[in-house]
């Protein structure tokens, strides 16, 4: 992962040190704190190629740590094992050789207990070094540091979704856990009010992270610039379940006409017949969630569906994807409140009944755009291993916005650009719909 490097002032001393170890300690629990409710079985398996087992998840965000800030400059430092760095290197080329992630669930060694002795190792070094940091290297400390734990927030919410998606596979639909907020069950019986459109006129927008106002972005965020938007309209709120399951009834996934090139292929390729975790039992459609399966709450976002399919139902609603600077002219003026992980609900729910304004930009759902993957104007990668993350992977992906409810609340913000290929479901992605004209 790459950041945008912010200078550091007199004040970054040993105090500034102290406070990023409390910070560091915080985000370390979190990640123990997801894992807690696993059984050892489940920290081992691999679902899909895509899917990383929870084990390796804790031990490469340890690696980062390890490889980037203690071995360059913890003098003395001794790691735990020599083979660590190969078997939890994701794909720093330029740092070593990765381990192959397809295979990272054959790693039956080192084991569960192994891994977390190698985090404690790893966390014991971390806090003597912010306790006495070496200060000719402190600012790069600071700033590899501000790197890493927004790193393994992002791991955070992928140990969420493979967690999920780990569980799905077993026909005993097992609960992740079973004291999660209320929210996961259907909302009383009631009309879902129709989808409000907002109109934005056209006009030249500042698009990208604003580094004179300082702040963590990611490298791919930087490079605030000027974009013409022409007059569009944005849905007030993410397309239902409801609404999705219209498009079903309506021959959505038997219709070719609604789909790209590419999505239909995939359609065809992987018999999909309805959003990732679907399932029909008794005539009522059931999806599985992290508190189980459970029935579908028609009212709240669609989840777990591609672009393909975000596509296909604009396309056969008549309207369109916004692109991803459309969405960050509503998003800029919008709070920065939502369902994250912090609500502790694991799962979109319905929204809020306000109208005449935009309703859960940030949470919830994932939220895929009309716009690919690509590098803004001006944009450089950071010299070094550092630099691999975001730039190497700026083909063949769509990009979402705003964050879900598997997202740490102070990880988002209006410029954050995810990314996934466009046939990707098992992220918590969903979708607003766009449409031409407006003020």
């Amino acid at each position: 992962m790459s950041y945008a490097p912010q200078p550091l002032s007199d004040t970054h001393d040993l105090e500034q040190a102290k406070a990023s170890l409390r910070t560091y300690q915080r985000v370390r629990a979190a990640t123990e704190a997801i894992c807690a409710p696993l059984h050892k079985e489940d920290y081992m398996v691999q679902s899909m190629a895509d899917v990383s087992p929870p084990k390796w998840h804790i031990a490469h965000v340890t690696w980062f740590f390890e490889a980037f800030i203690l071995k360059p400059f913890q003098s003395g430092y001794q790691t735990l094992d020599p083979a660590y760095d190969h078997l939890f290197n994701s794909y720093y080329e330029t740092h070593g050789v990765p381990f192959p992630r397809a295979e990272r669930g054959t790693l039956s060694r080192p084991t569960v207990d192994d891994v977390y002795r190698y985090r404690a190792h790893v966390d014991q070094a971390m806090q003597a070094l912010l306790e006495n940091p070496p200060q000719e290297h402190l600012p790069e400390i600071l700033r590899r540091l501000e790197l890493g734990l927004p790193h393994e927030q992002q791991h955070q919410e992928l140990l969420l979704m493979d967690i999920k998606h780990i569980l799905a596979q077993n026909p005993l639909c097992p609960a992740y856990r079973d004291d999660l907020a209320p929210g996961l069950a259907p909302a009383p019986a009631q009309e879902v009010p129709p989808l409000g459109w907002l109109d934005y006129p056209a006009g030249i927008r500042e698009i990208g992270h604003d580094a004179s106002r300082g702040g963590f972005a990611y490298d791919n965020e930087m490079g605030r610039h000027r974009q013409f938007v022409e007059a569009f309209q944005m849905a007030d709120r993410p397309v239902t379940n409801g609404e999705f399951l219209a498009f079903m009834q309506d021959g959505g996934y038997a219709t070719p006409e609604h789909w790209l090139a590419d999505g239909w292929a995939t359609v065809k390729a992987e018999g999909w017949q309805a959003p990732l975790y679907w399932v029909e039992r008794d005539g009522v459609w059931h999806h599985y969630t992290l508190g189980g399966l459970v029935p579908v709450d028609l009212s709240a976002p669609v989840c777990h569906v591609s672009f393909f399919e975000a596509d296909a139902y604009a396309q056969w609603a008549g309207a369109r994807l916004p692109t991803e600077a459309e969405w960050e002219t509503v998003a800029q003026d919008v709070p920065l409140t939502g369902n994250f992980v912090d609500q502790d609900h694991l799962q979109p729910v319905a929204a809020a009944r306000v109208e005449g304004t935009p309703r859960q930009m940030f949470g919830d759902v994932w939220e895929w755009t009309g716009s690919a993957y690509r590098p803004y104007p001006g944009f450089r990668k950071l010299p070094g291993s550092l630099g691999e993350y975001n730039g190497k992977f700026m083909s063949g992906q769509m990009v979402l916005r705003g964050g879900c409810c598997a997202t740490p609340a102070d990880h988002i913000r209006a410029t954050y650009r995810n990314f996934f290929p466009p046939e990707a479901r098992w992220a918590f992605s969903g979708f607003r719909l766009a449409r031409d004209g407006g003020a």
